[in-house]
């Protein structure tokens, strides 16, 4: 009788710890995965600060490219509105992020485009100072987003793997969405001599 008791406490003490030590893994993977979400938000709102500094160089330059000065600043103002809870990390919700992100992108190379035509601009310091670091940030950019799939992947291969995904399940471990390549990018560029 004795030995029954000894080993269903052993049984139920190995259970409560592997829970435990799995609990904890999952939160401490789902905090890991909130981090890298972090710091690619950082990035962005890097790139969204340098955009005002860029703007107003071009603008001393180019009076007459209004409109794309305007669509640079609207594009800004409207990533700057969106935004995605680390909790909420859908594919969903990464896909508005990186569309609100991408209409910048398209705007920053319309603004930098123009520099082509002004010689001046071209030359000046501040405008080349600002375009090196926006060329930066979109490097750190690519890396911070290729980090935050990869801590996403160890999440989510934890959340699905057996017999984890019992705990995960039971305590409400979802997976996270990624980052994926823009539509765009899927044909080839057109270059022309």
């Amino acid at each position: 009788m004795k030995k029954g008791i000894v080993i269903i406490v052993v049984v139920v003490a190995a259970m409560a710890i592997w829970a435990v030590s799995g609990y904890n893994s999952l939160v401490t993977s789902e905090e890991n995965v909130k981090s890298a979400w972090s710091q690619v938000e950082n990035v962005y709102q890097r790139r969204l600060d340098l955009i005002p500094n860029l703007v107003a160089t071009v603008k001393g330059y180019a009076e007459h490219e209004q409109e794309t000065l305007e669509s640079v600043v609207a594009a800004r103002s409207k990533a700057t509105q969106i935004t995605v809870d680390p909790g909420q990390l859908t594919e969903e919700n990464i896909a508005a992020y990186q569309e609100a992100q991408g209409e910048i992108g398209a705007a920053l190379g319309r603004l930098i485009a123009i520099s082509e035509n002004y010689p001046d601009l071209k030359a000046n310091r501040n405008f080349m100072e600002l375009q090196a670091e926006l060329a930066g940030t979109e490097n750190r950019i690519a890396t911070e987003r290729r980090k935050y799939n990869e801590t996403a992947k160890a999440y989510n291969t934890m959340v699905r793997r057996f017999p984890k995904n019992l705990l995960a399940s039971m305590f409400g471990f979802g997976q996270k969405g990624y980052f994926e390549a823009d539509e765009s990018a899927s044909s080839a560029p057109e270059v022309k001599f």
